[in-house]
């Protein structure tokens, strides 16, 4: 306890000082008693004085603590009734048993004493049983901190209303850049007049002239197909909670003069500079782009990416120049590189291997060793006699190395060329993306915001049937002494004839194109039939799955496998694919158990359902009419819950995102 607050007594150092004195006056007595006598008196008179002194101090010292005891007592009785800050008792029970006046403001009721904490929020309770310290809550439109002493069952709550409308206003008002984009502009206007071009940049750019009014957008033209609006926060909330119907407009009105003419958004938001923004807005429209157009993306500074859109298929290319450039661009990333190393995707499909092959024929036809990883531990049922077919064949079997192998051989000098995926987390060894700094991507399915990181090169055409497709095209364009087995470009087609569903899903004219090139170099279509034989177990299985078919919304096929039966990737797919082939039937999805211990979904739609986006609801992704995801930690019976939860917010709120 401070001094202060102690009761004061005659000081020590008086009483050595009157002792010392009575010392000396016993000698003056002695010696001269008159003037003993006479300082006698001054000293009594000095210990009078001292004492009544003390006396004094003493009582206006207890005066002064008993005052500042009464002001304590007062200040804390009215802080807290009247202090501007929510305090409340509660029972074991979660019943109030005691509260401040100032709760009386968030309620209309006289007292909130005898209720239940849940009454006021059903966050309180639970936030108590978790142990938490604080939690927000809303009550009648206040925002409330409320900070949890459970020891004590006692909550503090504040007002935090004017601070949350600050920081949305602050928020709402951020900068939002976007790009928007005429999808394949210079492709459809390229054999039109220029009363027609002149015609259709009228219509589209008075449709977004007056959805910019509207919301209240700045839009400003840039180039033919380019498009460049300003708006902020709150805006980008209405428009994403319309899940902008621009690109509806855009479509509808389009469509009805035959002219597939889309929109893509590429939109950056967040906290930043307007130099980052804009970088933002570029990446988003890369990547809306990438997969397909038709769609809007929006990356904030974190790098989350929300996709919006994506309802139709994206237009196929009429030019074959970039397939020509990008031709080239492999012919000398190949020479200059020490050895190149193939790599598809985990279980790979016959898209995949046949992909590989082309691009080992790329190599060899620029003098350079090659070889293709494949791990002998993940081969599908789908594409095992195709690998029993190459084992066969001496001369191309012997570029066929393990991931193992790969690393081994791998040098800060390898091109590492990526086929039939994207995704680091996909391909057969990860490893080897860090080994080396000349990483080629080759796919045909729709970006991702999972990507590799820093590719020298990337050639991603989503309106190719398949990367097998791909692959061909870029073979046309390598040296002449290039030469292809009859097994080498069967194989190729194989991945072609698999991946359209022989020729009836996303295939376009260079299709044909690419399949009667290969045709031509040997590749054997009967070989193609007997690689895509199955056997009759399989065939049982996979019709036990679709027996299991319930339609879940018009024109929905939903099938779940038996709790317990595990079911290959490959399966699964094709009883999603018999799905789609019967009556009625526009979009199927396929779940079942896997050997690996996760639920497989697999998806298919006639093109009327994005399944792409509902894929990607679940962490997975694919095209607009062939995807499919896996998940962990998972029933069959949740995954089927939550597929259908996604499919009703597909339908609800907008058919997409």
């Amino acid at each position: 306890m401070p001094n202060i607050f102690k009761k004061p007594t005659m000081s020590g150092h008086l009483w050595i000082i009157y002792v010392i004195s009575l010392l000396l006056l016993g000698f003056i007595w002695y010696y001269q008693w008159t003037l003993g006598l006479l300082m006698t008196l001054f000293l009594a008179a000095s210990i009078f004085y001292s004492v009544r002194t003390e006396q004094n101090m003493i009582n206006e010292t207890e005066e002064y603590i008993s005052t500042l005891s009464y002001r304590v007592k007062k200040v804390g009785e009215e802080a807290l009734l009247e202090m501007p800050i929510g305090i409340i008792l509660y029972s074991e029970d979660y019943m109030v048993e005691w509260a401040n006046p100032y709760m009386n403001k968030f309620t209309e009721e006289d007292t909130i004493v005898g209720s239940s904490l849940k009454k006021l929020s059903d966050q309180l309770i639970p936030s108590v049983k978790d142990d938490e310290d604080e939690v927000w809550i809303n009550i009648d439109g206040y925002k409330l901190q409320t900070i949890i002493k459970k020891k004590e069952r006692l909550l503090y709550l504040f007002d935090r209303t004017k601070q949350t409308e600050i920081h949305n206003l602050y928020k709402n008002e951020q900068t939002v850049l976007s790009i928007i984009f005429l999808d394949n502009y210079e492709e459809i206007t390229q054999g039109m007049d220029d009363t027609a071009k002149s015609h259709i940049n009228s219509q589209v750019t008075s449709i977004l002239n007056k959805w910019a009014g509207d919301f209240g957008i700045y839009l400003k033209r840039t180039s033919q197909e380019r498009f460049i609006a300003v708006m902020n926060q709150e805006i980008l909330y209405t428009l994403e909670k319309a899940k902008f119907e621009i690109l509806d407009d855009v479509r509808e009105l389009i469509t009805d003069q035959n002219v597939p003419l889309t929109l893509s958004f590429g939109i950056g938001v967040g906290p930043v500079s307007l130099p980052e923004l804009g970088e933002l807005a570029q990446s988003s429209l890369d990547l809306a782009l990438g997969r397909g157009g038709d769609q809007v993306a929006i990356k904030d500074d974190s790098g989350k990416v929300r996709f919006y859109g994506g309802k139709t298929n994206p237009m196929e290319k009429r030019t074959r120049v970039r397939a020509r450039v990008i031709s080239h661009a492999m012919k000398e990333l190949v020479q200059e590189s020490e050895k190149v190393l193939i790599m598809g995707h985990k279980s790979p499909d016959m898209d995949s291997v046949g992909a590989s092959i082309g691009i080992l024929k790329i190599a060899q036809a620029n003098d350079k060793k090659a070889a293709i990883v494949l791990d002998p531990d993940e081969i599908d049922t789908g594409v095992q006699r195709m690998i029993e077919e190459i084992e066969k064949d001496e001369d191309l079997w012997h570029y066929f190395i393990t991931p193992d192998d790969a690393l081994e051989m791998v040098t800060n000098e390898t091109l590492l060329v990526i086929v039939d995926t994207h995704k680091p987390s996909m391909v057969i060894e990860e490893k080897l993306l860090s080994k080396t700094e000349h990483v080629v991507v080759i796919d045909h399915h729709r970006r991702a915001e999972e990507f590799i990181s820093d590719p020298t090169l990337v050639y991603m055409e989503p309106y190719a049937s398949s990367t097998a497709e791909l692959v061909t095209e870029l073979l046309e364009y390598q040296p002449k002494k290039l030469k292809l087995s009859m097994l080498e470009s069967t194989a190729l087609l194989a991945g072609i004839i698999v991946d359209t569903k022989s020729f009836t899903l996303r295939t376009g004219s260079r299709t044909f194109d690419a399949a009667s090139y290969l045709r031509s170099k040997g590749a054997d279509t009967v070989q193609v039939q007997k690689f895509m034989k199955e056997d009759l177990d399989v065939y049982v299985r996979r019709s036990k799955l679709i027996e299991k078919a319930n339609i879940y919304r018009d024109g929905i096929a939903i099938s779940t496998g038996d709790s317990g039966e595990t079911y290959g990737p490959v399966i699964i797919a094709q009883a999603a694919d018999t799905l789609l082939t019967m009556s009625g039937i526009v979009s199927s999805f396929v779940i079942s158990e896997r050997k690996d211990g996760r639920v497989g979904i697999s998806a298919r739609s006639l093109g009327d359902i994005n399944v792409q986006v509902i894929m990607e609801k679940m962490n997975g992704g694919g095209h607009l009419t062939n995807a499919a995801t896996q998940l962990e930690d998972t029933t069959i019976e949740d995954a089927r819950a939550l597929l259908q939860d996604i499919i009703d917010e597909y339908f609800e709120g907008g058919d997409e995102e």
